[in-house]
């Protein structure tokens, strides 16, 4: 599996495409406001976009969302509990940056729900807390995890937006995150890669609550 990331939006987030290096199936994750960047990207490496993963709904990760849908055809999903914050220019705060946005899913995913992207098997975990359904996509036979804004490098995602919560999002991560193998690299909402291992040794917000 080959991963693309691009820094997009004014929060410098990370977004993603992971495809299937055979069969050039793919994925797009969390691609901020820049789908045009997105877009170039996938019609030059010729990559079938089948979902468009948000791992939460926040204004900095899903402004280009309806774009590339538009261009790829492909489905918007995201995990239960989610559209509170999609459908909610409010709760997604791109109404408080006067571009209200609202992403309505096409498929709702719920938690250890798997799917495909080519020969990929894909497994939501879903970590609720920074949103309500906020969710972690992992890709067990790569050892890959995509984060979001769960988990960061020595950091946690905030909790303090509309709907968080502090106690859920450490709940999820240390009943499941800290239980996938150490070697499993973290690609994050913000900021750097991790691996599970080095957080659970050394991220504070694990060991201190």
């Amino acid at each position: 599996m080959k991963v693309k990331t691009f820094i997009v939006s004014v929060m410098e987030t990370n977004g993603y495409i992971a495809f299937d290096e055979k069969t050039l199936e793919g994925i797009v994750i969390d691609p901020g406001d820049s789908a045009e960047l997105f877009i170039e990207f996938i019609e030059k490496e010729n990559i079938n976009i089948k979902y468009i993963a948000l791992t939460h709904s926040h204004f900095d990760h899903i402004g280009g969302v309806n774009e590339i849908k538009k261009a790829t055809g492909a489905k918007i999903i995201m995990c239960d509990g989610e559209e509170i914050i999609s459908e909610n220019p409010t709760n997604n705060l791109s109404g408080v940056y006067d571009s209200p946005c609202v992403i309505k899913a096409d498929k709702i995913f719920f938690d250890k729900n798997t799917f495909s992207v080519g020969n990929i098997t894909v497994t939501v975990i879903k970590t609720p807390g920074h949103t309500p359904g906020g969710c972690c996509y992992y890709f067990e036979d790569e050892g890959i995890l995509f984060s979001g804004d769960t988990l960061f490098y020595g950091s946690v995602g905030r909790t303090d937006f509309p709907n968080g919560s502090f106690s859920d999002l450490i709940d999820a991560i240390k009943i499941k995150l800290m239980c996938l193998p150490p070697d499993t690299i973290v690609y994050c909402g913000h900021g750097p890669k991790t691996q599970i291992g080095f957080e659970k040794e050394n991220n504070p917000y694990i060991f201190e609550n």
